[in-house]
């Protein structure tokens, strides 16, 4: 009989196994019998640290979170569109670094209060700036909102790095649109240079609420 102890299991252990198993399975294939065959316990074991695997979720966006944010770094001199951009950047790096990280985010609760003093300092910049808290709200979830929706159809194209759907020939499609030129042109910009895209979308976004709020 082996002699050797295994680490303790905890949430942040099973969560940590779950979000490298994420990356070879995917959020369809990840259970929580495939993330204890992994930790070699049986099932059950698990739900005594999550009721259910929506728990495990918003543990794995959690811990997503914590390192995302140890690789941001926010000057106390930033314009608000210059945290809002460094901010969405950001999480659209972290959610690359997952397959299908994008779904395992959205619609998550933090499970503890880590995300708080980012969140109070951008509220606080915002505010600052000449946001209402309301305002300033509206602002960071929407432009949350934007890269959260940006990324999930990014990873639908591209699910994991370096990765492509096989199913997808800009060529073919336009062959078969020929009729409708602009709409055929327009593949080579929707499926293509995707960082160019985010970009550009994430500008449209700030200069929306620059222009909505009238907040240079």
């Amino acid at each position: 009989m082996s002699t050797e102890r295994r680490a303790p299991l905890d949430r942040e252990r099973v969560a940590d196994t779950a979000l490298r198993l994420l990356n070879e399975v995917g959020l369809d294939g990840l259970s929580l019998r495939v993330i204890a065959r992994e930790l070699d316990v049986k099932a059950p074991a698990l739900y005594w640290h999550f009721k259910d695997k929506q728990a495990l979720l918003d543990e794995m966006a959690t811990q997503m979170y914590r390192r995302m944010a140890a690789g941001v770094a926010f000057d106390p001199a930033d314009t608000w569109q210059e945290r809002l951009l460094k901010t969405n950047r950001g999480l659209r790096t972290a959610l690359l670094g997952y397959r299908d990280g994008a779904r395992v985010f959205s619609g998550t609760r933090f499970t503890g209060t880590a995300h708080a003093p980012a969140l109070e300092a951008n509220l606080r910049l915002l505010t600052g700036a000449g946001f209402t808290l309301a305002q300033a709200t509206d602002a960071g979830r929407t432009a949350n909102a934007f890269t959260l929706g940006f990324v999930i159809e990014e990873q639908g194209m591209r699910p994991f790095r370096g990765e492509a759907r096989q199913d997808l020939d800009i060529g073919e499609r336009a062959r078969l649109l020929a009729e409708f030129p602009l709409a055929a042109a327009v593949g080579e910009l929707l499926f293509d240079d995707y960082d160019r895209q985010f970009e550009e979308g994430l500008a449209l976004v700030l200069a929306g609420i620059a222009a909505r709020y009238g907040i240079d």
